[in-house]
């Protein structure tokens, strides 16, 4: 009988784990299905209070690998990571899910199950904390971004950063597997579980609706292009291609300024310039600028020996050229740019307008840094792989929720984007063009404050005291004999 129920809890248990994966693969991929997400951990963290351990740990690590090859072919294929990094990377966070997975089974197995209901949430928002602090991809893997079209809970960004939004989403899991666990035994305790997790979503909600209806003051109209047609597609020669190129884009520039645009964003990396050449191309750029009166950001690579940037420079009417330098790179692609140090900030319309390039709005710097000086507006060049134009050009979204600034993201391969400070994409259509694509909104450029622009990863910090209190628990509880289980 001990046999036959050991074997139907682990049947039980290789359930969990197909349910748990299939849902992490297309919850957390590159065109997420949000809800998934809120129960992708519910089945292998229930399966693990009914089985081994060492069937609960095999569980979960298998169940995030399997999950994560929905990344396989953009990862390997297109990014040409190899095979044995993206192993690392998926295995990784499934020891993390399963170190979790067993931190949860042992506490609750010892009648700790309150903090059991904190024990998976706050490891896992602390592996991705350290994470975003130690790669080069920022925070671009954390679950977070699987819920940026839904808008009332990505309002808690601006106070938490995608912290706090991984952490509701894993403690929501906890709460109902624990609550699926204690309903037969004990019906009240589980109430109370459920109804602390469901309330601390309920009140995340709130406050999202709340800042969603309020008002986000005067717009801007801003123009972008970009194309994806040869030659535009990739980057251009220096010297007779990159001129023609450029006044081929200065050509569509006209037709948008007929409209009334007061900005105009160009994708990242047209092409080559080399000192001295950057007069040839202000000489095409500044005087459009001038006679138009809208500020016109143009990516391009800019060689100034012995360096080579990935630069975005900008013309405003009326004032010498600026510019602005990546400061963020995408290995391997970019491994021989060197990364900026400053910010680019623009008075303009009576708001502050900020200026960065693709890869950097992975990052909380130097986006909160341009929160904290005040801007409204961020216009972002951009440049993705087709295949992951959504996922990574909507990672931008979340850094204007957290730091009160809308955004202007001009993509090849990718999306025009226009996102406001509450991440509501206010217009948005693909790259694909003939021969460009070109997008024309108005875009609130008031800068709100938020609690995370200025507090930065506070709600990271307590994670990280609230696992070390779990810890804590877990080395007492462990003097106690488990309640049942193997």
């Amino acid at each position: 009988m001990e046999s036959a129920n050991r074997l139907r809890s682990t049947g039980d248990v290789v359930l969990a784990s197909i349910l748990t994966a299939g849902m992490v693969w297309f919850g957390n991929g590159l065109n997420p299905v949000w809800p998934l997400m809120w129960f992708a951990m519910v089945p292998v963290l229930w399966g693990a209070l009914r089985s081994l351990w060492w069937v609960a740990a095999l569980a979960a690590v298998l169940s995030m690998i399997a999950g994560g090859l929905s990344m396989f072919h953009y990862l390997h294929g297109i990014l040409r990571v190899p095979v044995s990094v993206w192993l690392v990377i998926y295995a990784t966070a499934g020891l993390v899910f399963m170190l979790g997975v067993l931190l949860f089974r042992a506490l609750v197995l010892r009648g700790a199950t309150w903090t059991a209901l904190l024990a998976m949430p706050s490891l896992w928002v602390s592996f991705e904390y350290i994470r975003n602090l130690t790669t080069p991809h920022g925070s671009a893997g954390a679950l977070a971004y699987s819920q940026l079209t839904f808008l009332p809970f990505l309002q808690l960004a601006s106070v938490t950063g995608p912290w706090g939004m991984s952490f509701l989403l894993v403690l929501f899991s906890s709460a109902l597997a624990l609550a699926c666990f204690l309903w037969h035994p004990d019906r009240k305790h589980a109430r109370q579980i459920m109804i602390a997790g469901a309330g601390a979503v309920a009140v995340a909600l709130v406050f999202g609706a709340i800042r969603l209806a309020m008002p986000e003051g005067k717009t801007v109209r801003v123009g972008m292009i970009t194309s994806d047609a040869s030659p535009y597609a990739m980057v251009s020669d220096e010297g007779a291609p990159t001129e023609k190129l450029f006044r081929d884009y200065a050509t569509e520039m006209v037709k948008l300024a007929g409209n009334g645009v007061q900005a105009i964003v160009l994708p990242e990396k047209l092409g080559v310039v080399i000192d001295p050449q950057t007069r040839e191309s202000d000489a095409i750029f500044q005087p459009l600028a001038d006679k138009t009166g809208a500020t016109i950001v143009v990516g391009s690579v800019h060689v100034a020996r012995p360096y080579t940037y990935n630069e975005a420079r900008v013309y405003a009417p009326g004032v010498a050229v600026a510019s602005y330098d990546k400061q963020h790179m995408l290995p391997p692609f970019e491994s021989n740019l060197k990364p900026g140090t400053s910010l680019t900030l623009l008075n303009r319309s009576g708001a502050t307008w900020g200026v960065a390039i693709c890869k950097d709005m992975d990052f909380s710097h130097p986006a909160r840094d341009y929160g904290r000086a005040g801007a409204g507006l961020m216009l972002v060049p951009g440049w993705d792989f087709i295949a992951d134009g959504a996922w990574h050009g909507h990672i931008a979204v979340m850094r204007g929720v957290e730091d009160g600034f809308s955004v202007a993201r001009s993509a090849k391969g990718g999306f025009l984007t226009m996102s406001d400070d509450r991440g509501r994409i206010v217009a948005e259509r693909s790259s694909t063009g003939s021969p460009f694509a070109t997008l024309i909104a108005d875009l609130p450029a008031e800068h709100h404050d938020t609690i995370y622009q200025h507090l930065g990863d506070w709600f990271a910090w307590v994670s990280l005291g609230l696992l070390a209190c779990v810890l804590v628990r877990l080395g007492i509880s462990m003097r106690q004999p488990a309640q049942c289980g193997g």
